[in-house]
């Protein structure tokens, strides 16, 4: 499932760390960062995350992972997913307005 976003995931590239694992570039000269590599960093950041609770939830069943690094594991990728349909949900309803808009 995750897999399948990973053309977005390998886009990514090293930056200064921000929270929920994600990371930015650092803004060179007066441009400041692209939109869509800063869109491509997060969205990489949320995959990240959400493949380690998969891997962790693994790992806890096949008793190699204490219960509680696999529950934070979990709820962390739970986190990121909540806070991604929430983003969506916002997008969204954005998109929505400006199509109600008079021209």
């Amino acid at each position: 499932m995750i897999d399948s976003v990973s053309l977005i995931a390998s886009t990514r590239s090293s930056g200064v760390p921000i929270s929920g694992g994600a990371s930015v570039s650092a803004a060179a000269g007066a441009g400041g960062a692209d939109f869509s590599k800063v869109l491509s960093d997060v969205v990489g950041g949320a995959v990240d995350t959400v493949k380690a609770g998969e891997a962790a939830s693994i790992q806890g069943l096949q008793g190699k992972m204490p219960l509680q690094d696999v529950v934070d594991a979990v709820m962390s990728a739970e986190r990121t997913f909540q806070t991604a349909l929430a983003l969506r949900d916002k997008a969204v309803g954005a998109y929505q307005e400006i199509s109600r808009m008079a021209i």
